[in-house]
């Protein structure tokens, strides 16, 4: 496992096309940002967890195609 050290804006790149932002961080919690191509499938730890296995209908994509800078403006 890699363990990495990020403040607020800072991102992570995964491969060629995952970024992974660090939007807001305090009071025990890191909210992040995830943007990612449509065929690939982002949830919840717990989520996926509770999901049957034998599952047939595909995920919904729970990501939006807008970048990271227009969904939180407010980020630099």
């Amino acid at each position: 496992m890699l363990v990495l050290t990020r403040k607020s804006a800072e991102t992570i790149v995964i491969g060629e096309d995952i970024v992974i932002k660090v939007i807001k961080t305090g009071h025990g919690s890191v909210r992040i940002g995830i943007e990612a191509p449509t065929h690939i499938s982002v949830m919840r730890g717990e989520l996926l967890e509770r999901e049957e296995p034998t599952v047939a209908c595909p995920r919904p994509s729970l990501l939006t195609s807008a970048p990271l800078s227009d969904q939180y403006p407010h980020v630099a």
